[in-house]
């Protein structure tokens, strides 16, 4: 009996460190379209050059989510798949996902497959992730992974902080209103993936520290005691150590992952931005 693990780029991982015995995981990239360029968001994507090109460019650039088909292939060769997507409430993708499930299942109605909506992107996708990963690892079966995740997906949360929104604004993502401060007089947003897995901006905050200050302040408002984290930032380390700093100071020998954004999480937080995934319970 084989595994795989299919995921669209709104997940960080490039690999899964110690991956699954018999366990497949694939990345299904999204698209970035700028002008008349398309940028695939594969493993060799030259991120910063894409993100130059953005920035220089008079054009909206736009995001463009995996199709079904892509998905689909994906399902190939395996016994049983788990299928994570970038939040519904952002894009397509989930649907996409959803349509290739119901072509699957014309092809091979044995198969196992359970396909979530994240309803959130970045850090949590990758912490959703690695919870698939271990599930398997444990020698769990299929349906008991469906409900144990389910259950896992409930008790984490999206936590991001942004200083530039200028794509989100271009994109319909984000309201001109809310966006108003952002990026002038050392303003960043602070915000959660809401319930619906939409953008809800939780603080508008001037500088690095209060920022902070902020998402650990709402890391324990929420529940947080000391769980697992996966923080992902787009060129922005500096804030990620501290943060892994201060936590250590207050829970301990907590587990901690810093990753670099993807592609498409990096044309999303923008220069600067983190997405930070974390366990409630």
């Amino acid at each position: 009996m084989n595994w795989k693990i299919v995921v669209d780029t709104g997940c960080d991982l490039r690999e899964i460190p110690n991956l699954a015995k018999n366990t497949v995981f694939e990345r299904i990239p999204f698209s970035i379209q700028i002008g008349e360029k398309e940028y695939k968001d594969t493993l060799d994507l030259d991120i910063d050059f894409m993100m130059e090109k953005i920035y220089s460019s008079e054009k909206v650039a736009r995001s463009a989510c995996p199709s079904p088909n892509a998905f689909l292939s994906a399902y190939e060769n395996a016994d049983n798949i788990f299928v994570l997507t970038l939040t519904s409430g952002l894009s397509g993708s989930y649907n996409s996902a959803k349509i290739a499930e119901k072509m699957l299942y014309e092809i091979n109605p044995t198969t196992n497959i359970h396909v979530i909506d994240s309803l959130s992107a970045g850090g949590h996708m990758d912490l959703l992730v690695l919870k698939l990963n271990s599930l398997i690892d444990q020698g769990y079966g299929f349906e008991e992974i469906v409900e144990k995740i389910t259950e896992y997906h409930k008790n984490s949360k999206l936590l991001f902080v942004l200083e530039k929104v200028d794509n989100l604004v271009k994109n319909g993502r984000l309201s001109k209103l809310a966006a108003t401060v952002v990026g002038l007089l050392n303003i960043r947003m602070v915000g959660e993936a809401s319930a619906e897995g939409t953008l809800h901006l939780l603080h508008k905050v001037r500088g690095e520290k209060k920022a902070i200050t902020e998402i650990i302040s709402e890391m324990k408002k929420h529940g947080y005691k000391g769980g697992k984290v996966v923080i992902t930032h787009r060129n922005n380390e500096g804030i990620c150590k501290k943060l892994e700093s201060k936590l250590r100071e207050f829970y301990g020998n907590i587990t901690f992952s810093i990753i670099r954004t993807s592609g498409l999480c990096s044309f999303y937080a923008e220069e600067g931005g983190i997405l930070l995934g974390y366990e409630i319970n």
